[in-house]
């Protein structure tokens, strides 16, 4: 699947994004390593703590459906701005290894990186931890 193909999925899917408190909705299209996609949106809640991003929405669908192994994800948004993943969802990204991540804000400029440039110093099982 080519990177505009899988951007076009994450923007059809932006429009279910539930975002009344912010009014940005993410689409975030995720692609196995099988060519199987899974879409995900942003999922705002008063208690902004428990708000969910797409991109983690799209790997939650994914492994729900049994899936692991990932090799690209492309986010869209309405905003502005290029919407690059936050934190928490790039180190759970990194949980299913290396992959491109695609992303395009509403002026139509896309960037795409490694998601290893994204996050350089991530936490990897077994490498960080202490106990």
């Amino acid at each position: 699947m080519e990177e505009r193909e899988l951007l076009e999925r994450a923007k059809e899917a932006l429009i279910n994004a539930y975002a009344p408190y912010s009014g940005y909705r993410v689409g975030a299209a995720l692609l196995t390593r099988e060519g199987k996609v899974f879409c995900g949106v942003n999922v705002e809640n008063a208690s902004f703590g428990l708000t969910i991003c797409a991109e983690r929405a799209a790997v939650a669908a994914a492994i729900a459906s049994g899936y692991r192994s990932f090799v690209a994800l492309a986010v869209a948004a309405e905003g502005e701005k290029e919407p690059f993943p936050c934190g928490a969802c790039r180190q759970v990204l990194k949980e299913f290894g290396e992959m491109k991540v695609i992303i395009a804000g509403k002026k139509g400029k896309t960037l795409s990186f490694k998601l290893e440039d994204l996050l350089p110093y991530p936490f990897v099982k077994g490498e960080n931890q202490t106990i």
